[in-house]
């Protein structure tokens, strides 16, 4: 029998606790995520979102992972903000073909004063399709935050990457306190927070976990959390990255569902190189949320014919906007 399924609310978790909950038995892991998952959500109903790059590469950071970082020779050329009437058409099609949440993100440090007026008219008209928004942006300031949360941007996404140790080895142009620093802005505007990591940079069990610590213990935990497997980019720092075993991904995602029980855990980059019982792994350790289409910003997705036949092998079915906010 395993005590204390879900962790007592309001009360900071350790990383020793969580590393007593990580190394499980992997059946007692699976059972005591799902037990939690089944408190809080329908364990069939799948978050879909849809993600597109409204500005590509040619980014100043030098993120270890990323395609679109100008530091490192991946190929990808930079290209300018997209207009709002694209965007927004984009988001017509996304909304047709069943997303519930459009996400916008843009390659950048931070937006300019000159960007944010197509930013608010994106979030607002894609509001007016009936979707939520979310944006990434990189970081943001008190000001910006105000202004999108006026305009009705639901979610901003701004990942922590790693655990606070192992940060400055896969980025350097910023400070893991930079990223707190933000998602404290976007709460304190009342815009949900998505924040997760991604999973196979070299780093430690003991990172991911206290990844996921870091995460669970913010004031408010992050209403999403995406867990993102590696895709090694030719080019960047991470290319020779050996990949992360299947297991242990899905491990943190139940550790994940078991820390931040009201949380929507994505499933996010690195679908295509996962098996489908990886996946279905993943769905049963509380993951409830994936990105729908063929491309994650630069990054290939295993697209929506694979997921519907995936879906239906499972008995998945999409979450209803309601269920997802």
């Amino acid at each position: 029998m395993l005590d204390n399924v879900a962790l007592p609310p309001g009360i900071p978790v350790s990383c020793e606790q969580a590393k007593t909950i990580y190394n499980l038995p992997f059946n007692d892991l699976l059972f005591r995520a799902q037990q939690v998952h089944r408190a809080h959500f329908d364990p069939n109903a799948i978050q879909m979102s849809r993600l597109l790059s409204i500005k590509t590469g040619g980014c100043a950071e030098d993120c270890g992972y990323c395609s679109q970082s100008a530091q490192y020779p991946t190929g990808l050329k930079a290209s300018k903000l997209m207009e709002v009437k694209r965007v927004l058409g984009e988001a017509q099609k996304a909304r047709e073909g069943g997303a519930t949440r459009y996400c916008m993100g843009a390659a950048w440090r931070n937006p300019k004063e000159r960007d944010m007026e197509a930013l608010v008219a994106m979030v607002e008209g894609v509001k007016a399709l009936g979707m939520e928004t979310c944006m990434t942006l990189g970081m943001l300031t008190p000001a910006q935050s105000e202004r999108f949360a006026e305009a009705g941007l639901d979610y901003y996404n701004h990942n922590v990457d790693t655990s606070e140790r192992y940060y400055s080895e896969i980025i350097t142009t910023r400070t893991f306190q930079d990223r707190l620093e933000t998602l404290a802005n976007v709460r304190d505007a009342g815009i949900k927070v998505c924040a997760g990591g991604i999973l196979g940079m070299g780093e430690t069990a003991e990172d991911r976990i206290s990844m996921l610590v870091t995460l669970a213990n913010l004031p408010a935990p992050p209403e999403s959390v995406p867990i993102n497997m590696l895709i090694p980019i030719p080019g960047s720092k991470l290319a020779d990255a050996a990949p992360v075993d299947p297991i242990d991904f899905v491990r943190t995602v139940a550790l994940a569902r078991i820390l931040m029980p009201r949380s929507h855990v994505r499933l996010s980059a690195g679908r295509t190189e996962m098996s489908d019982e990886t996946q279905a792994l993943c769905f049963f350790a509380g993951a409830n949320s994936i990105f729908v289409g063929d491309m994650l910003l630069t990054a290939e997705n295993p697209g929506e014919d694979h997921d519907a036949a995936l879906f239906s092998r499972l008995g998945l079915k999409p979450m209803e906007l309601e269920q997802a906010r």
